[in-house]
């Protein structure tokens, strides 16, 4: 097995070698004769192009000779070797040879040997041609600027049939080399659209034409666009601190023409996630919240008819719903005249009113809960108590707006039989309620024990 993979390999290396022979090349100490012919360029022998030279040569009918030693000279160079040899042409009826390695508006001389089977001609005169220069691109262009975060380019389509696209090349004010962006298939093909770009940002862009033989113009002028800014930012905000159930945010309008909309975020902290709350013409918002006390920040973005949204990470308002009436003070639960008389006090100015909760056991498997409302002064009395009960109160103090403050301590009272008789008996009156006393240092919760009235 490995002698016949042995033999296998070494057939196809004799394949490969005998198909890839080298060219006839000039020998270094070559014999001259000069009874050889001399390559002679025809009348119009040379024809130029930007990329490649075309040479064309009067027949030879010299039978010794086999072919031509062709050499070439870069004279915008400094050429060190003096070897100009480049290529031959393997057979004499040739009389036609094209280069393709040629640079645009560069000069090159081409001379020429015919060779025998043992010796080689004098050297042809040097024919100087000069390729020619790169194609100039297209002759118009323009640029269409302030869009949003995009830019339009448009020109006059090439005149040059043999174009058949166009590379649009981009940069920056800080990049110091072009780009290629894009390429636009189809000469009569005349506008390019550049998306994704930054907001009120410089840049550059030029046209270069690429034909169906890979040949590449100059660039074009170059154009230069500052795409659209941003709205300007909301600096002005403000959010109340002492409405009931809602905050009410106001800020500054926008002063640009072509205005859309505001979009107010809100979060629960100024350095926090802000969401999106709503979106509106008005330069103004009420955010209705069930919560006492609640405090939002809010920032607010201006929109253009572009979607382009403001920077809106600078300024926030903090907002605040208005706070719960300071909670009632318990003073004093008596057992007076068979009726339980509740007393109280509060200093806030805010309170137009207080409430009382009752709440008991009916039987073992009932509770019940009552609600007092609109008591204008600072005493509740309760006469339908039964002995052998346990009752609770507390006071709740509300504002003009009905926010209730948070209850005061709750009170526990046991009823027995005999402390109602005490109290029928007993010669206290029931004193007169309180008036609202005028704002002074409220007072602390007196703490009340549980009462036992035996």
């Amino acid at each position: 097995m490995k002698l016949w993979t042995l033999v296998t390999l070494c057939t196809v290396s004799l394949l490969v070698l005998s198909g890839c022979a080298l060219k006839p090349a000039p020998k270094k100490e070559a014999l001259i004769d000069d009874t050889l012919p001399i390559v002679k360029l025809t009348k119009n022998g040379t024809i130029v192009d930007i990329n490649a030279i075309a040479l064309e040569w009067e027949r030879i009918e010299d039978p010794r000779v086999k072919g031509i030693y062709i050499y070439k000279v870069n004279l915008d160079e400094v050429k060190e070797s003096k070897d100009d040899y480049y290529d031959t042409v393997e057979n004499r009826f040739s009389t036609h040879y094209l280069d393709t390695n040629v640079k645009a508006n560069s000069k090159y001389g081409y001379y020429f040997k015919t060779y025998s089977s043992n010796a080689e001609s004098r050297k042809s005169e040097i024919a100087t041609i000069m390729s020619l220069a790169p194609m100039e691109s297209v002759a118009w262009i323009h640029s269409i600027e302030n869009m949003p975060r995009s830019a339009k380019i448009i020109w006059r389509p090439h005149v040059n049939q043999k174009v058949k696209s166009y590379i649009v090349q981009r940069k920056t004010l800080e990049e110091d080399s072009w780009k290629d962006i894009a390429t636009i298939n189809g000469r009569l093909n005349a506008e390019f659209i550049d998306k994704d770009l930054k907001d009120n940002f410089t840049y550059k862009y030029r046209i270069r034409a690429l034909t169906f033989d890979n040949l590449i113009s100059n660039p074009s002028q170059e154009v230069k666009v500052v795409t659209k800014k941003l709205p300007n930012e909301i600096t002005k905000i403000t959010a109340s601190t002492d409405l009931p159930k809602r905050i009410e945010i106001n800020w500054e309008k926008s002063d640009i023409d072509d205005f859309l909309l505001y979009r107010v975020y809100r979060s629960s902290n100024i350095n926090g996630d802000y969401k999106m709350i709503i979106d509106t013409k008005n330069n103004s918002y009420v955010d209705l919240i069930e919560e006492d006390a609640k405090e939002y920040f809010y920032r607010v973005s201006v929109f253009d008819k572009d979607k382009l949204e403001s920077i809106h990470h600078n300024y926030s308002a903090l907002g605040k719903t208005l706070i719960k009436p300071t909670t009632p003070s318990m003073v004093e639960a008596k057992l007076i005249g068979g009726k339980v008389v509740l007393s109280w006090s509060n200093s806030d100015t805010r309170v137009k009113s207080y409430s009382v909760q009752k709440r008991y056991k009916k039987n073992m498997l009932e509770s019940s809960v009552e609600d007092f409302e609109n008591i204008k002064n600072f005493q509740f009395v309760d006469s339908e108590i039964e002995a052998g009960k346990t009752y609770y109160y507390k006071v709740f103090a509300v504002d003009a707006n009905g926010i209730k403050s948070e209850s005061s301590i709750e009170i526990e009272l046991r009823v027995k039989e005999k402390a109602i008789n005490d109290s029928l008996d007993t010669q206290e009156k029931i004193p007169e309620p309180r008036k609202y006393e005028s704002a002074t240092e409220p007072k602390e919760d007196i703490i009340v024990p549980i009462q036992d009235f035996n």
